[in-house]
């Protein structure tokens, strides 16, 4: 018995697409794209021609049956295609499917469209233009005009097989009424088609969230489940996160500062090159300051980028004047960028796009993400947790030393999220934690590293103490308890057994976060 050949995939180019598709759509073979209003459809068939045209040389066809080819160009030209001249250029063919006047009740009898002519108007444009793919939008349009489902599932089943039978791989379009109530709106599209892929566009706490699904790849395996995805107008159709297929393929064993002498100890002499670093603390504990000091790098000539959720670009440089740092002078030199923007202005997948597009642009070696817990405001866990995958893949792939800074409210059990809501300390390579510690009549802080992946690290919990020159990095603090379940305190008797030949010293003098005074027994 011959055994039959293997099924070959089709790159669609759709960036992030076909990583969850395990490399393509299967060629020459129709799939279905299904979704809601403004789910974006017609952009995935838009995307999937021109990408073909851009990266692989592969002509393509465009039938629609419900928008005009002119319409069609606008939408494309929006995000940077420019059909228009692929039309001049023999690369790109529309065929008109709308329907002629008078056509719009369903009917019974294929009598009242001919489908023989629509299909030879298919063929001929695919011969002229030598096309590899064709996108066909919308397809329910088409097999609307019946009302009889036997007979809507027996056309349908004719017309598939006349497409499949052109050589092409296609990508069908259809509308469906509910979010998470079927596949399609007439219920029979995704029994008579192998490939089935569900966009879509949900409504949650007051935003927007729009998701790919590939429901089946007939014969393939594809990764499960819903993704992210954003229409950006300089990228087009961007599935989020990237690169979930692409495991780093390389770790760098250079090591740079975190901008902190005192730091650097404590993480084994610097951050790896392509390490991210994770910073948890409670308001106005340090983590901007420490920020700022990573971002102006020891003094080298690392570029930066510096992307704050939390204040504008005017009240960072006024905080980092405070601390004799120059912003504007880096910014001038070009050692620093700085990416002010509030949670509220945009969504998650956006804000991710604008730091792709300026990590695109200005090639930074730092990146600093000042406070991640300030997007928590306005998305869901799951959204925060898909920018985050995104943003560690975006920047190792690159390998910029990254530096994300979380609020910790004091809720979490030790080793748990630093403000409730994801761990994100499971992606990043080492954890820093600042935190108060109370004793009476004083605040001071401390520091703690709680993993250096790959690196030996101090192990001791050092006071902190914050002036006009910057933030240093004391003594350790023997008699502190409780630092990770965020109520530290001084206590009497050290709260663990002291070493027979060990001295118990008091904490190092420092500037307490209430007042100055100095530190006393």
């Amino acid at each position: 018995m011959t055994a039959r050949a293997p099924i070959e995939r089709l790159p669609t180019g759709i960036s992030g697409f076909d990583d969850i598709a395990g490399g393509g759509l299967p060629k020459g073979r129709p799939a279905l794209v299904t979704g809601t209003t403004g789910s974006g459809k017609t952009f995935f068939a838009i995307e999937f021609l021109a990408r073909g045209i851009q990266l692989f040389g592969q002509p393509g066809v465009f039938v629609t049956a419900e928008e005009t080819a002119d319409s069609i160009r606008r939408s494309a030209a929006s995000v940077g295609f420019d059909v228009e001249a692929w039309e001049r250029e023999g690369r790109w063919a529309f065929v008109d499917a709308s329907p002629l006047d008078g056509e719009e009740a369903p009917v019974r009898t294929v009598g009242a469209y001919d489908f023989g002519a629509l299909m030879a108007r298919i063929d001929h444009a695919i011969r002229r233009s030598e096309a590899r793919r064709v996108a066909f939008d919308s397809f329910s349009s088409i097999i609307g005009r019946f009302d009889d489902v036997g007979v809507m599932r027996r056309e349908l089943v004719q017309i598939v097989a006349g497409l499949k039978s052109l050589g092409v791989t296609l990508v069908l379009t259809s509308e469906r009424s509910d979010e998470y109530d079927g596949i399609s709106r007439y219920g029979v599209e995704e029994f008579v088609l192998d490939n089935v892929v569900v966009l879509r566009n949900v409504l949650r706490d007051e935003r927007r969230r729009r998701t790919v699904e590939i429901v089946k790849f007939r014969g393939l395996p594809h990764r499960t489940g819903e993704w992210l995805f954003t229409i950006d107008p300089r990228e087009g159709f961007v599935v989020i996160p990237l690169g979930v297929a692409r495991p780093p393929t390389r770790a760098s064993t250079v090591r740079v500062s975190t901008g902190n002498a005192g730091l650097d100890e404590m993480v084994g002499g610097g951050l790896f090159k392509d390490a991210i670093a994770l910073l948890t603390g409670p308001a106005g504990v340090g983590k901007t300051l420490t920020g700022l000091n990573f971002a102006c790098g020891a003094g080298t000539d690392e570029r930066c980028l510096y992307c704050t959720f939390d204040e504008t670009r005017d009240q960072l440089v006024r905080d980092a004047a405070g601390w004799g740092l120059d912003l504007d002078a880096m910014e001038a030199a070009g050692r620093l960028r700085v990416f002010a923007d509030s949670p509220e202005s945009a969504s998650p997948e956006e804000h991710f796009m604008h730091l792709r597009h300026a990590v695109a642009d200005y090639a930074p070696s730092r990146l600093v993400i000042d406070t991640l817990s300030s997007l928590e405001r306005v998305v869901s866990t799951r959204s925060l947790l898909d920018f985050v995958i995104a943003l560690t893949t975006l920047v190792r792939d690159r390998e910029i030393t990254t530096l994300i800074t979380a609020a910790y409210t004091g809720q979490s059990p030790p080793g748990g999220p630093p403000s409730g809501g994801i761990d994100i300390a499971r992606v990043t390579d080492v954890t820093i934690m600042l935190r108060y510690v109370e004793r009476i009549g004083d605040i001071q802080r401390a520091i703690a590293v709680l993993q250096a992946r790959g690196s030996g690290h101090d192990h001791a919990i050092r006071q902190v103490t914050i002036d006009d020159a910057g933030m240093h990095i004391g003594d350790p603090l023997p008699r502190v308890a409780h630092v990770l379940s965020g109520s530290a305190a001084l206590t009497e008797q050290p709260p663990w057994p002291a070493a027979p030949d060990a001295a118990v010293r008091e904490p190092a003098g420092g500037t307490g976060a209430a007042g100055g005074e100095q530190a006393g027994p």
